[in-house]
């Protein structure tokens, strides 16, 4: 079975209709132990540092988008499925809401995002709404490598013997490294490696794994995404790499 391994969204959607997190809201219930340390710390810390020190934390400016993320109770706000919190390009570009539903649920199932302060979430995973600039840290803690360090062999044991395409970003692959073979994809344009719309490029891509499903590098590889050329198949230890040319 295909599993696509993701990035979060700096920026998210605001509320949610579902029930706050609990041990039962996460795929990875045997991570969620270490899950609860990071979201104790987080909790604790927007709780007692001043304006300054959360701003930082935050990552923003603006007095009123400060004051809404100031407020936000992870434990008992309400949730909505990680899928749907995260936007940005990526997520604009997958446009899961626009997606059958058999494709939505391969995504709920089979899309693991490694968000900086949850760790490791199925798409289909509910999360409540929360502020974490990239790379930020909690006070001392360093929160990639607390994840890697305790979720590693729990996700080993989940991908093993599964079909992994990576397309995270640099900053999450320190969540979690394969010791399985698995793919990535590289995009160039006019012969440049391309870093802001590659985000674009992964989200149309994920969009059509979510409709062909493909269990295989070769089924994989039978795939033609819209505006988008093989250009080169390196491989290199586990990894094999994709590189595409976008075509406009």
């Amino acid at each position: 079975m295909l599993k696509i391994l993701f990035s979060p969204s700096e920026t998210k959607v605001t509320g949610g209709s579902f029930p706050p997190i609990s041990e039962n809201t996460f795929l990875f219930a045997t991570c969620y132990p270490f899950q609860k340390e990071v979201l104790n710390t987080y909790q604790n810390y927007l709780n007692s540092q001043d304006d300054e020190k959360l701003k930082k934390l935050f990552g923003i400016k603006k007095e009123n988008d400060f004051l809404a993320n100031k407020s936000v109770d992870i434990y008992h706000d309400e949730t909505m499925k990680a899928i749907q919190r995260y936007t940005g390009v990526a997520y604009d570009y997958l446009d899961y809401s626009t997606l059958d539903k058999n494709a939505q649920k391969f995504l709920e199932n089979n899309l693991i995002i490694f968000s900086n302060l949850f760790g490791p979430l199925s798409g289909g995973d509910y999360i409540p709404y929360y502020k974490l600039k990239q790379g930020e840290k909690v006070g001392d803690f360093k929160i990639e490598s607390y994840y890697q360090d305790n979720c590693q062999k729990i996700l080993d044991s989940f991908f093993k013997d599964q079909f992994i395409i990576d397309l995270r970003a640099g900053f999450y692959l320190k969540f979690y490294k394969s010791p399985y073979p698995y793919i990535t994809l590289k995009f160039i344009k006019n012969g440049k490696v391309v870093s802001h719309w590659a985000k674009a490029y992964r989200g149309l891509v994920v969009r059509e794994l979510a409709k062909y499903q493909p269990e295989n590098e070769k089924s994989f590889s039978e795939i033609t995404f819209k505006n988008l050329a093989i250009l080169e198949i390196q491989k290199s230890g586990l990894k094999t790499e994709y590189i595409y040319e976008i075509l406009s």
